[in-house]
């Protein structure tokens, strides 16, 4: 473990697993008490949990869906009560809607996409607000969205619903930033791009990574790790200037 004092509670969405499971491990590493949130993926949640507790760490899985409000106040409630003042938040929860062109797309999928993906972060953003701001008698902290290139690239073809999603959270970052610059928060955005994690698979695609190889200058997909990495500084007091940032992790792309 990493020797730092305890900087506090981080709760992380969509945890159990891909960039998730990488903020989460990285943040127990950094001596975060981390409040790893999941949907569906129990095993995998309690497995990671397991994994954090054995190398010395603290994490609790709580389970919510983040499109659902009543459940996200419950899952901050919770996190609170089991492991102490939550002063980070990681907005990491997000479903792609499938591929699809945009004359195809549904409107079940467009809705599921922007509940999780756009609503659900504003709403855990404003959980976290709530505790961590001074202006309601917290103590300040810091908030990461992750984004996506996709917000800047478009995702022609594939999912310019989801992308549109991340350009969405990348106006969120910079407005709720500049909105508690004052309050002890900051809030900022990691734009990851092509990852190495089960998301290609997951959508129908596992060959998707060496489809779209040409397109990344450094010629490799990026590992969960290293958007973890990203996360971790912008959460740190390394980054105690930085605020309203949207930090582009993708290799060139």
């Amino acid at each position: 473990m990493t020797n730092i004092i305890n900087p506090g509670t981080l709760v992380v969405t969509g945890g159990s697993r891909g960039i998730g499971a990488a903020v989460a491990k990285l943040a127990a590493e950094h001596g975060y008490a981390v409040a790893l949130n999941f949907a569906s993926g129990k095993v995998e949640a309690r497995k990671l949990v397991n994994e954090i507790a054995a190398a010395g760490g603290r994490a609790f899985a709580v389970q919510a869906d983040v499109s659902r409000e009543q459940e996200i106040v419950s899952m901050f409630a919770t996190a609170e009560q089991e492991l102490g003042p939550i002063k980070a938040l990681v907005n990491n929860a997000g479903v792609t809607g499938g591929f699809a062109r945009v004359e195809e797309v549904t409107a079940a999928a467009i809705e599921k996409v922007f509940a999780v993906n756009v609503m659900g972060a504003i709403l855990c953003a404003r959980e976290a607000v709530r505790r961590m701001s001074t202006r309601h008698g917290g103590t300040g902290g810091a908030i990461v969205n992750i984004s996506s290139r996709a917000a800047h690239t478009g995702s022609a073809g594939e999912w310019v619903h989801y992308a549109a999603t991340k350009g969405a959270i990348d106006s969120f970052t910079i407005g709720l930033a500049r909105e508690v610059a004052t309050e002890g928060i900051r809030v900022n955005a990691v734009a990851p791009g092509l990852v190495d994690t089960g998301l290609h698979a997951a959508n129908g695609e596992p060959e998707r990574l060496q489809r779209l190889m040409p397109t990344i200058p450094m010629q490799r997909p990026g590992q969960p790790r290293e958007i973890a990495e990203g996360v971790l500084w912008l959460l740190s007091p390394a980054a105690s200037y930085v605020t309203g940032a949207i930090l582009q992790i993708g290799g060139g792309r």
